[in-house]
Formats: C-alpha cells, sequence, structure tokens
C-alpha cells in the first residue's frame, strides 16, 4: 500500500527539480546533459541552461532543443542559475565559476587543474566566501583522494602520480610540437616535473594531478610523470604516496571518450555521481575549494 505521506513528498520533490546550468558542451558536459535527458523517470534534475562559446551556441541549441536555453554568456541566461556544473577548461573558472559564485550561485568544478594558479585560487576562495557559497572540486578520474587527504594529516614524505595514455591522447601537446611522440614503439616518459609545470605545460591532461596535489603535499611537492604508450587502450591513472601513515598506491585504468581521448570518461561519471546526491540531499564526498 502507498504511504500518502511518502507520495506527498516525491510529488514536492518532484515538482521542484535542482535546476543545473552547464558550463561548457564537449565530451564531458554533452555526456552529463545526456545522462539526465535520457532519463525523464528521475525529474530531480534538470538541466536546463548551456553556457558555451559564441561559436557554439547555435550547434548546441540545435543538438538539445528549444527548452534549454543556451547561450555565451552568464549575463544572456534567461534565468539565474541554482547550481553550475563547469566543464569548459581552465578559462572558464575565471570567466564564469567566480561571477557566479560571488553572485551567490553554487558551482562544481572540474577543470581544477587550473588552480596551480595560486592567484586564480585565492580568487575563486574570495568569491565563494563573498556570496556564501560552496565550490566543490570533482575528483574527475583519480580515487583514493580521500585516503591521501587523510594520510597528508599525519605528514607525507612524498607523493607521485604517474599518468599513462595512448599515443594519440597526448597529441597537440608539447610533447607532440618536440616531436617525442614519432615513431614511439613504447611507453616513453614525455615529462617529469611537478604538478604545477604539469597544468602549465599540459593544461588539457593536468586536471588529475591537480587533484592529487591539493589532496596531497601541493603543486611543487607533488612529482608527475606522463607516458605514452602505443599498447595503451584506456588512460592509467597511478598515484603512490609514503608518509607517517604508510604507503599508499591507487591505480584507475578509465576508458577514454572517444570523442576526446585526452579525457576519461569517469570524469563525467563523476559530475553526474555528484548531481544526483547533491539532488538527492544526501552527503557528498566532494573536496571543496578552501
Amino acid at each position: 500500500m502507498t504511504d500518502p505521506a511518502n507520495e506527498s513528498g516525491r510529488n514536492m520533490r518532484r515538482s521542484a527539480p535542482l535546476r543545473v546550468t552547464l558550463i561548457g558542451f564537449g565530451a564531458i558536459g554533452s555526456t552529463v546533459f545526456d545522462a539526465f535527458a535520457s532519463d525523464p523517470a528521475d525529474p530531480a534534475i534538470a538541466i536546463d541552461q548551456i553556457v558555451v562559446s559564441p561559436r557554439s551556441v547555435m550547434d548546441v541549441a540545435r543538438k538539445v532543443g528549444p527548452a534549454i536555453a543556451v547561450a555565451s554568456r552568464i549575463g544572456d541566461l534567461p534565468r539565474v542559475p541554482q547550481l553550475a556544473v563547469e566543464c569548459a577548461g581552465h578559462c572558464a573558472i575565471g570567466e564564469h565559476v567566480i561571477p557566479l559564485l560571488r553572485s551567490g550561485v553554487e558551482c562544481a568544478i572540474v577543470s581544477i587543474g587550473a588552480f596551480a594558479d595560486d592567484a586564480l585560487r585565492d580568487a575563486c576562495d574570495a568569491a565563494a566566501a563573498h556570496g556564501n557559497v560552496r565550490a566543490s572540486l570533482l575528483s574527475g578520474a583519480v580515487g583514493g583522494l580521500d585516503a591521501l587527504a587523510a594520510a597528508a594529516a599525519g605528514g607525507l614524505d612524498d607523493v607521485l602520480y604517474v599518468g599513462r595514455k595512448p599515443v594519440d591522447a597526448w597529441r597537440g601537446t608539447p610533447a607532440d610540437a618536440a616531436g617525442m611522440l614519432d615513431g614511439i614503439r613504447d611507453a616513453t616518459t614525455i615529462f617529469d616535473g611537478t604538478a604545477r609545470d604539469t597544468a602549465r605545460l599540459y593544461p588539457k591532461n593536468a586536471n588529475v594531478a591537480a587533484a592529487v596535489a591539493l589532496a596531497g603535499v601541493g603543486f611543487e611537492r607533488t612529482r608527475v610523470r606522463l607516458l605514452a604508450d602505443p599498447a595503451a587502450t584506456r588512460n592509467t591513472h597511478t598515484v603512490r604516496a609514503r608518509g607517517a601513515f604508510g604507503a599508499l598506491c591507487v591505480e584507475i585504468a578509465a576508458s577514454p571518450f572517444a570523442q576526446n581521448p585526452k579525457t576519461s570518461a569517469l570524469t563525467a561519471f563523476s559530475a553526474i555521481r555528484f548531481l544526483r546526491e547533491r539532488a538527492s540531499g544526501r552527503m557528498v564526498l566532494a573536496a571543496t575549494v578552501s
């Protein structure tokens, strides 16, 4: 038998879905959109607005239909966002996320590699404090960040992140420009340095390294090694750490997006999980900018 009180509660929740504005509609943004657009039986989340570059507005509007507002600027949207999810790249933090936070709009951020810039991170902190809202950093394609953060509280001696991807995933990067990808037959290290340098030189591949740095010992002390592997079919992320707690090793072999091999599908799934838990009112496991 249906409990009228529970049914009433469900109807109340259905009448007021969490309104989400997507910033970006590439491989990640379109996957997040499709996850909820294809599930009308779960109306707890409504992606009702999308912000993209000016050249993409008409194309995205055709794809999503007239019920979704598409604009190139936050100020051109017909409604003030309730919650914004950024998945557009580092430039979107200063252009869109910081103004939204200052105006009191909660934001979830995928492009956390941008926070290798300390000034930008401070500006994001200040904007969130001014707007009295939370900025959540999404874990993306890497796991074990909660354990790494706990270990950091007791003191860490060293942290290493190793990113191994197929050769084509590194096209358009400094390694490609230097000819390092030509004729590779075995797994080859194309970069070995700090997480901060990774964010500067490999911004489209830096979000995992940044997540590890923020959870652990920071951008200068986090060592990053990037490998191009012609035998790889997945993007493999390995985190190793040693400290007072002992030793940690976490490895994820993530399937890349076909339309963007630089990005792991798990990144979009982390955003989808965040939204579902945020809409449900359950506790959400996500780092904050502070």
